[in-house]
């Protein structure tokens, strides 16, 4: 499982670079986003769900948020 660390990155570039590394990556494959952006935790589960993406798990740690996406479509 790859990791996309978006630590540092201001609302909505996380997203926007979860969407550009998901154009490369193929169905089936799995992926380790890290956001410290508080939006996330509500912007990631909204773009899994407009996108078909599959969501896995979302923990919080030490005020960062990792999510565990498959790639879906």
């Amino acid at each position: 499982m790859e990791t996309l660390d978006c630590k540092g990155l201001e609302c909505p570039l996380p997203t926007v670079e979860l969407t550009k590394k998901m154009k490369k990556m193929k169905v089936g494959e799995e992926l380790e986003m890290v956001s410290g952006e508080p939006h996330s935790k509500l912007d990631v589960p909204a773009w899994c769900k407009r996108t078909g993406n599959q969501l896995i798990d979302v923990r919080e740690e030490e005020g960062n948020f990792y999510f565990h996406i498959r790639k879906v479509r």
